[in-house]
Order: structure tokens, then sequence, then C-alpha cells
């Protein structure tokens, strides 16, 4: 099952299409998580206190874990949040917050380094901008979370920039990105077109 994070608040996103791509190239059943419509908060004194007490009791069945749960449970996932303010939006940040979670998407060995404990191999990481791309804060973040602490060894950028500068078309630039996914057979060795 690939694990769909949507991070699009607008419903013309240039990022959710992209991303769209990206899950039709893969081909596989999906399920999309709308982070806009999920009630995560970011966490407080209470909400980490309660949970450092779950996580020391082992208690992992608590409803405070499904999202790490089911975001270690993934055999694929897809992100998609579009390039705001040179990263992306707070949503996509309280997700993580709330996902990790010691025992469930890591674990730390005996000298305290970090091991990965999902499922997924390939995370995919989608984005837009309307000018040029950075990915340091963005993607950077997610590939270095992705790769050292949950264990997900192949991450990809996808991504289509310089959306409104002045002289570029913005539709011809998003096109030519989404033919670039149908045609990729380096990112998406193994997908199959739905």
């Amino acid at each position: 099952m690939t694990l769909f994070i949507n991070c699009c608040v607008r419903e013309e996103s240039r990022t959710n299409r992209l991303a769209n791509a990206v899950l039709k190239k893969l081909g596989n059943e999906y399920t999309e998580l709308k982070l806009y419509e999920k009630s995560l908060k970011p966490l407080d004194k209470a909400s980490l206190e309660r949970r450092t007490a779950l996580i020391e009791q082992g208690a992992y069945s608590d409803k405070m874990f499904d999202c790490a749960k089911q975001f270690a449970a993934a055999e694929c996932i897809v992100i998609a949040a579009p390039y705001w303010d040179l990263s992306f939006p707070a949503p996509l940040k309280t997700y993580i917050e709330n996902i990790y979670i010691t025992g469930i998407v890591s674990e730390y060995d005996e000298n305290g380094m970090p091991r990965g404990l999902c499922r997924a191999r390939k995370l995919y990481y989608v984005t837009t901008a309307g000018g040029p791309y950075d990915p340091t804060y963005s993607y950077g973040y997610i590939e270095s979370l992705a790769k050292s602490f949950f264990g997900i060894p192949e991450v990809y950028l996808v991504k289509a920039e310089m959306l409104d500068i002045a002289g570029n078309n913005a539709e011809e630039i998003l096109n030519r990105e989404i033919e670039a996914i149908m045609h990729d057979s380096v990112k998406f060795s193994g997908a199959r077109i739905a």
C-alpha cells in the first residue's frame, strides 16, 4: 500500500497535480491522508508528557500512535507539499512531530544510533515553486529523516519550479515535468501504469 500524504490546501494545487502524476506512474493502490483535514496538533507540554509515558509503557495501541503506525506500515510514501516560505506548510511539520515515535518508526541501538523501522523502500517528495527551488529546508530535511531515522533507503525529489516567473508558461513547465515522470525509468523502476 502506498501512503499519499497530501499537504496541498488549494483545490487547483499544482503540487497536487504533480503528485497525482507520480501516483499514476506508480500504479499502486494508495491511501490518501489530507493533512489539512486531520486534527493533528503540535506537541505541547501535556501531549508530550502523555506520549512519553505511553512509549515508556510500550502502550502503542493508543490512538495517538495511529498515524505513526500507518506511516511505518506503508510500502511506499508520496508526500505532496508546496514550497512555502523556503520550506513546506506547517501541517507537514506537525505531522512529522506526531509520527516520530520511538518503537514505531525508529529505534536506537546500544550506542545511541538510530535505526529505521519503516517498511517503505521508497519515498517521493513532490513540490512546486513559483520561483527557484532550494531543497535545503524542505526536501533536504525529509530526505535526512527518511534515510537516517526512518530506514527508507530511496528518497526522490519530484519538482516543478519557476512557475510564477514573468515570461514563463506555468502550464507548459508543469506539463513538461508530468511528461518526465511518465518516462522516468530510474526513479520509478518497478512502477506500472494504472
